[in-house]
């Protein structure tokens, strides 16, 4: 059975991550060409000190195409690792461009928490509301 070109979270694939090379695997499996253009995004980004108004000169300094480029910063936009600073955010002074993001951090630790909490509720009234949710599914 091939494996699928989703994101690919395997526990303990997750725990055994060592560098964002590994992370970048995950995120965009059997895709080489993507790995490549997200490794070179988030390194671009991390890099640097300021905002990058413009992604496309990764194009060119690393090879990378244009569609390519620009499926590999929507889903990293999706995610929340990277993310579009708009000229009207008064926090950056006007200036417009990417960065990199907390969002994806910080989801990832409200998603284990809400898990984590919800194991542990055993109240009677839920325990209603999941068996009608399970009959509406």
């Amino acid at each position: 059975m091939p494996e699928s070109t989703k994101i690919n979270f395997i526990s303990n694939r997750i725990n055994r991550l060592s560098d964002y090379t590994e992370l970048v695997e995950m995120l965009f499996p059997r895709n080489k060409n993507q790995q490549h253009a997200a490794v070179c995004v988030l390194f671009e980004l991390k890099w640097t000190e300021e905002i990058v108004p413009n992604l496309c000169y990764i194009e060119n300094k690393y090879n990378v195409s244009r569609r390519t480029l620009q499926r590999t910063r929507a889903k990293l936009s999706r995610l929340g690792l990277i993310e579009h600073v708009s000229y009207l955010n008064s926090r950056y002074g006007g200036q417009s461009g990417w960065k990199l993001s907390t969002r994806f951090g910080s989801s990832l630790k409200k998603l284990a928490e809400y898990t984590e909490l919800w194991a542990l509720e055993k109240d009677s009234r839920l325990l209603e509301k999941e068996k009608m949710l399970i009959d509406l599914i």
